[in-house]
C-alpha cells in the first residue's frame, strides 16, 4: 500500500490555510491542519491592488508553513490563490514571493490563481466525500472573504453546476458595513448587494433540485459553534454538525447587531473574523432564505473539510 505525504495551501481574501495529509488509497489522513488570518485582500475591492502590508503578512505565514512542510517531509505541495488574487493587478509580485518561499523547500512546488469554477469544484470534491449518496444532490456553499462559491453536485465529485459570486465577508464589510454596530441603512444596503449577486448565481445553479445544504469556511463553522453554545472552538464537534434554519437566523441576527467588542468576547470567535463576520452572517441569512424558498431546505450541515482537501486530492497520484 503506497502512502504519499502531500500538502495543500489555500490563500484566500481573509486567511491562508495549510493541510498536510497522508494519501492512502485515495483517502486523506490529516497530519497537520492550520489557519492564519492575514487579510491578503485588504482594500483590493476598492484599489484593485494588493497592499504592501498584506503581502508582508502573508509572507510571514507562508515562511512558517514552509518550515512545517520541511519538518513533516512533504513530497509535493500545491498552493492556490482565489478571489482577491483574481482581482489584484499586482498579483505577479505576490506569486514571485510565493515561488521564493515554497521553492526553497520543495522543488517543483506549484502555486497559481484559480478560476471561480475550479475553486467551486475543488471545494465540492473536498467536502462531500464523507456524506455518501443519501443526501444527494448537494448544494455546497464556500463562503470566503472575497467570493462565495455555490456548487450543485451529486455524490462523489460530480459537479452539475457552479457559480462564483463576488460577495464575501471582507468584500461586503468593506463595501457596506462601516459603523459599529452596523446601521439599519448599512445592513439594508448589504442585503441588497447580496440578493443581487445571489440572484445572478441562482440563475446558473438550479438549487431547486438540491436536498442537502453543506456550508464551508470560517463564517459557517463559527456560526455552528455559536448555535451549539460552544465556549471554545472545537473542530471535531463542528465537523458535520447540523444547524436548523431558525436557529441559524437567530445567531446571524445577534452577530449583525453586535458591536466589534461584543463579537470579540464570544468564546469560539477567531480574532481575525471579529470585524467581518457580520457581513458573512448577512450572506448566510440570504442564502438560507433562498434555499428554503426554492428547495425547502431547512437545515445547514457544516463541514470542516473543504477546498484544502480538494487541493490535496488534486495532486494525489
Amino acid at each position: 500500500m503506497g502512502v504519499s505525504r502531500l500538502a495543500g495551501i489555500d490563500c484566500g481574501t481573509n486567511s491562508i490555510r495549510l493541510l498536510i495529509a497522508d494519501v492512502v488509497d485515495g483517502r486523506l489522513h490529516d497530519v497537520h491542519r492550520e489557519m492564519r488570518i492575514v487579510r491578503l485582500g485588504q482594500g483590493v475591492d476598492a484599489t484593485g491592488q494588493f497592499a504592501v502590508d498584506a503581502i508582508a503578512r502573508t509572507r510571514v505565514a507562508l515562511l512558517d508553513y514552509a518550515e512545517l512542510l520541511r519538518a513533516h517531509g512533504v513530497e509535493r505541495v500545491r498552493m492556490v490563490a482565489t478571489s482577491a488574487t483574481r482581482d489584484a493587478a499586482n498579483r505577479d509580485v505576490f506569486f514571485a514571493m510565493t515561488a521564493e518561499v515554497l521553492g526553497s523547500v520543495i522543488a517543483g512546488s506549484v502555486a497559481g490563481v484559480i478560476s471561480g469554477a475550479e475553486e467551486a469544484e475543488l471545494s465540492f470534491r473536498g467536502s462531500v466525500g464523507e456524506l455518501g449518496s443519501a443526501g444527494a444532490p448537494f448544494v455546497v456553499v464556500d463562503l470566503g472573504g472575497g467570493s462565495t462559491e455555490i456548487v450543485l453536485g451529486k455524490a462523489g465529485d460530480e459537479v452539475v453546476a457552479s457559480f462564483s459570486a463576488d460577495i464575501g465577508c471582507v468584500r461586503l464589510t468593506e463595501r457596506c458595513l462601516h459603523s459599529d454596530p452596523p446601521t439599519t441603512s448599512e445592513i439594508d444596503a448589504a442585503r441588497a448587494v447580496v440578493r443581487e449577486r445571489l440572484g445572478e448565481a441562482l440563475r446558473v445553479v438550479p438549487v431547486e433540485g438540491a436536498r442537502t445544504w453543506v456550508g464551508l469556511a470560517g463564517t459557517m463553522t463559527t456560526l455552528s459553534a455559536l448555535a451549539h453554545n460552544m465556549t471554545t472552538y472545537d473542530a471535531g464537534v463542528i465537523h458535520l454538525s447540523r444547524v436548523p434554519r431558525n436557529e441559524l437566523s437567530v445567531v446571524c441576527d445577534r452577530l449583525i447587531g453586535m458591536t466589534r467588542a461584543q463579537r470579540a468576547a464570544l468564546g469560539p470567535m477567531h480574532e481575525g473574523r471579529v470585524d467581518v463576520i457580520a457581513g458573512g452572517a448577512i450572506v448566510v441569512q440570504e442564502l438560507a432564505r433562498e434555499l428554503y424558498d426554492r428547495a425547502g431546505i431547512s437545515e445547514l450541515i457544516v463541514s470542516e473539510h473543504d477546498i484544502l482537501d480538494g487541493i490535496v486530492l488534486s495532486i494525489a497520484q
